[in-house]
């Protein structure tokens, strides 16, 4: 049986503003300003540069309403500011367009594969060879190393290139682009790498003790088990760690030195800048974050044309109501751009006061507890707000340009019952473990003791994940003769 009843509800929907808005303060300066080129381009009503103002703007706005018919009314107003200064540029920010950098700079040169490419055509090699010493070379990644096994490189000659080979052509082909430079390129692991570097220095006896260490106990010098290495060898300390010294003047990555040089350079451009002036802090905006935006005078003109015309057609009205759009879409924007701009200065100036003894000092160890919570509930916004700003732009301090989410962190109770900051614990203990003694490096149970003593009392497991997060090895990996 059918029924029909009435159901009230209550809910909550974005607008196609403010989802515009949202979309726009997540945005980094540079993402930001690629968006604005890219509406400049979809709305013609939308220009860039300083709003000429003049008679003509107050003539629209006066009697143009009185003609516009049966079109949907459109105030000029709204669109035409008829101030010398247009309201969405009262926002100072206090920098200068000409203090920021407006240009990105970019790498150029030869390439990594480029560079093994014309090597290895100054060798002598028969066509088939030729055709398998460029496929090596093209499967050589950026670090310099062949990270697949002989065998599919023989079935991918056959099915990629028609080249019909056996795994021991490949082994001797890859022999000669191994002797390509840098040193170490085209090796499969990374024994082999440093092998091949070792097999090209200078021969004396602590170049070969470390071939032969490398070659023959890889594992127990990886894994740092110099007592078992002193009596393998028979050799002293004072050789071992002459041998460990020409080992650690290879290079695990030889691709690095050159594939590095050619890659794009990142250039990250700091939304924020923070200065000490006379003991305080001062917060400002990047310029390029405050475009100067206005309505096309070319769309004014357009509505003067329908003003004059006598014979008003549907093309006429038709055209006017696409006016409107435009119009309507390009004072959004600016109105979007205003509020971001509002947005992201209230938020990191909130961030900046809650942090103000860090910026002052720039030690990480007086950072203060503080979550994403915090700063929606000083600035009277949602969370989800807080975080498109933190998870994406930067600041430029006197200690360098931070990632703003780096200055949020967990809160966790010291010995007095304080909240202290996790990142202040983390600080402590790479302190710690900078000034250990590397002969007997402290264990993870040691660093809890001795944090414990500091008045942080965390477990055990706690000091290895923060430890790992620091990206520091167990103690065993840290210890040196």
């Amino acid at each position: 049986m059918l029924k029909q009843f009435l159901n009230f509800k209550l809910s909550q929907k974005l607008s196609p503003q403010q989802i515009q808005l949202m979309k726009l303060i997540q945005l980094p300066t540079q993402a930001f300003e690629q968006r604005i080129s890219q509406e400049m381009n979809e709305n013609p009503a939308l220009e860039k540069g300083k709003e000429e103002v003049n008679e003509f703007d107050q003539d629209i706005n006066d009697d143009y309403q009185d003609n516009i018919d049966e079109t949907p009314e459109i105030n000029i107003d709204e669109y035409l500011s008829d101030d010398e200064i247009p309201s969405y540029k009262l926002n100072a920010n206090n920098y200068s367009a000409d203090d920021q950098q407006t240009q990105m700079p970019y790498a150029s040169g030869q390439s990594f594969t480029q560079h093994l490419m014309q090597q290895l055509n100054t060798y002598r090699l028969e066509e088939s060879e030729k055709e398998i010493a460029k496929f090596l070379v093209g499967s050589v990644d950026e670090s310099g190393y062949i990270r697949r096994e002989i065998a599919d490189i023989v079935d991918d000659l056959a099915f990629t290139q028609n080249v019909y080979t056996e795994e021991a052509a490949v082994e001797s082909v890859l022999k000669k682009v191994q002797e390509l430079d840098p040193a170490g390129v085209g090796a499969r692991d990374l024994q082999e790498c440093l092998l091949l570097q070792l097999q090209r220095k200078q021969q004396n006896k602590s170049v070969v003790l470390a071939y032969s260490i490398l070659n023959e106990s890889f594992d127990q010098f990886s894994k740092k088990h110099y007592k078992k290495l002193l009596q393998k060898f028979s050799i002293s300390e004072e050789q071992l760690r002459e041998a460990i010294a020409e080992i650690e003047s290879l290079n695990p990555k030889p691709g690095g030195a050159i594939s590095g040089n050619t890659r794009m350079v990142e250039h990250v451009v700091p939304d924020f800048a923070i200065q000490i002036v006379d003991g305080t802090l001062e917060l400002t905006l990047n310029g390029r974050n405050a475009p100067e935006l206005h309505v096309s005078r070319e769309y004014a003109n357009m509505l003067k044309g329908y003003k004059e015309s006598k014979d008003k057609s549907k093309s006429q009205k038709e055209a006017v109501l696409f006016i409107k759009q435009k119009l309507d879409a390009a004072k959004w924007f600016i109105d979007a751009i205003k509020q971001r701009q509002q947005t992201l200065f209230v938020t990191m100036n909130a961030i900046m006061h809650q942090q103000e003894a860090y910026f002052l000092s720039g030690d990480q160890r007086k950072l203060r507890p503080m979550i994403l919570k915090d700063i929606a509930d000083t600035i009277g916004m949602d969370i989800s707000t807080v975080s498109r700003v933190a998870n994406s732009k930067y600041v430029d301090t006197p200690y360098g340009t931070k990632l703003i989410k780096e200055f949020f962190s967990e809160s966790m109770k010291n010995d007095q019952g304080e909240d202290v900051s996790t990142k202040e614990i983390k600080k402590i203990l790479e302190i710690t473990i900078s000034e250990e003694d590397k002969r007997k490096p402290l264990t993870d149970d040691k660093l809890a003791k001795i944090l414990k003593e500091k008045g942080y009392p965390i477990a055990r497991r706690t000091v290895a994940k923060y430890r790992e997060q620091l990206e520091l090895p167990v103690a065993r990996l840290r210890k040196e003769l």
